[in-house]
């Protein structure tokens, strides 16, 4: 099976019964035992349990019954989602001494009642505080177009598997960009929807009041299939919307006629190497776009981000701090311990700029739709590069590749990240952000520089 193939063109192809859910499943299963030792994508592979659901799926549809929309499509997901017979590992050393998972996520039951068929679970950073894609305890995710090159984070098996072509369907989870990052540097398609839009229940936590988990597709159109598949309430998450599943996919290519769409300056057009920026400008060129507009506050809201992932990330980890600091990646480790001693009144002060700055993005909002802003300061560094330099300056690298996601998520907006490729060298990739609960914006500007030609992920070439 051509592994450029789209998770809507298997579907499609299982519906008309031309390929069955078996082989495409035991295709994907091929690739991922050829390819991924050298990605390092998985952590799990669930071979029998795939192809067990395929074949059911595949007796369903000779009995007549109707193709569901994801009939067929592989898929898989990071490891801090619960997969029944799994530990939930959350990448990292001591959840591997968990239980195992006794029920699926519900993102993930989600998927699989709209056809699509679990194959494994994929490596991340650990306890997803992280924008490297590289793991201490199962070692790096590779960016499959250039292997000595990070994937980013922390879902980085999610992006990095999509751009093998190991499967055409990922989930993975944004906190302050753990979506956009490897989506950018990996060269695909992204979708971190507004906060509370699809349930968490079943998944391992970092930070609650900024977790989000989407999907992640080397096409628009998978985008807009599995999210309006795991739309939906969820009694189990108390901050799921009550919202109904507003779907987007119909809507998905009715242009970008009348949506106000403008360029986020300021913050977002410095701090970053002039191909970040040459990335959203040639998205706003294909687009037509002229307008800026400027976030007001911004750096305050990524140290606001900031300071409130570490406080609430060292909250939840305590014990595990005090127990058993030496299993950690130094790294987090160090960070969470700094985030434990962060004093409850900066916390206090964090949290309520955050409601101000809520409402002065909003008002934005009132005279644009959508805004475009870079995803990432620079294009995938090197493995092991822990410093980077951005306009002459040195600076850590870990956290300072979230610069331009760390102000969105930080108040919950829907953020569609867009793969673009400049001249041949390593993707770069843009922020399409929308207001909240309007991920159709979002999805229909991502599709329209799609339709362009601008934003492509095709499948790295080996």
């Amino acid at each position: 099976m051509n592994p450029d193939l789209t998770a809507g063109a298997i579907a499609a192809r299982v519906a008309r019964r031309d390929l069955t859910a078996r082989a495409a499943v035991a295709a994907a299963l091929a690739r991922i035992a050829a390819l991924d030792p050298r990605v390092g994508a998985f952590t799990d592979v669930l071979g029998p349990r795939a192809l067990a659901a395929a074949e059911a799926l595949d007796a369903r549809l000779g009995r007549g019954e109707a193709a569901p929309p994801l009939a067929g499509v592989p898929f898989a997901v990071k490891n801090l989602f619960d997969v029944a017979g799994l530990p939930t590992r959350a990448g990292s050393r001591i959840n591997r001494e968990r239980a195992p998972a006794t029920r699926d996520a519900a993102l993930v039951r989600r998927l699989e009642a709209a056809g699509a068929i679990l194959v494994g679970a994929l490596n991340m950073g650990e306890y997803a505080y992280d924008f490297t894609g590289e793991n201490v305890h199962d070692g790096p995710s590779r960016n499959p177009h250039d292997l000595r090159h990070m994937s980013g984070g922390s879902s980085g098996g999610s992006g990095a598997a999509l751009a093998a072509g190991l499967v055409p369907l990922t989930l993975g989870s944004d906190t302050n960009g753990s979506i956009r990052v490897p989506s950018a540097f990996c060269g695909v398609f992204g979708l971190k929807p507004t906060y509370g839009r699809l349930t968490r229940a079943g998944s391992f936590p970092f930070v609650g009041s900024l977790d989000h988990l989407g999907p992640m597709a080397r096409s628009t159109a998978d985008l807009a299939l599995a999210y309006d598949a795991m739309q939906g309430p969820d009694p189990d998450d108390s901050v799921a919307t009550a919202r109904p599943p507003e779907p987007v996919t119909p809507e998905l290519d009715s242009g970008t006629g009348g949506l106000r769409i403008a360029v986020a300056g300021g913050y977002f057009a410095t701090g970053g190497d002039p191909e970040a920026f040459a990335a959203v400008a040639r998205a706003a060129a294909a687009l037509g776009v002229g307008a800026t507009v400027e976030i007001p506050e911004a750096a305050r809201a990524r140290a606001a981000a900031y300071l409130i992932s570490a406080a609430e990330g060292a909250s939840l980890h305590l014990d595990r701090l005090r127990r058993r600091a030496a299993d950690f990646d130094p790294a987090v480790r160090d960070r969470l311990l700094a985030g434990a001693l962060i004093p409850a009144a900066l916390v206090e002060r964090a949290q309520k700029f955050r409601r101000w700055y809520a409402g002065a993005v909003a008002e934005i909002f009132d005279r644009v739709d959508v805004i475009l802003a870079p995803a990432t300061p620079c294009r995938a560094p090197r493995g092991g590069e822990t410093t980077l330099v951005l306009d002459g300056v040195a600076m850590p690298l870990r956290p300072n590749l979230g610069v331009f996601t760390q102000p969105i998520s930080f108040i919950g907006l829907p953020v569609a990240a867009v793969p673009i490729r400049l001249d041949g060298g390593l993707p770069l990739g843009v922020q399409v952000i929308a207001a909240p609960w309007r991920e159709d914006r979002a999805l229909r500007v991502a599709r329209a520089l799609e339709a362009a030609g601008v934003a492509t992920a095709p499948v790295a070439s080996f």
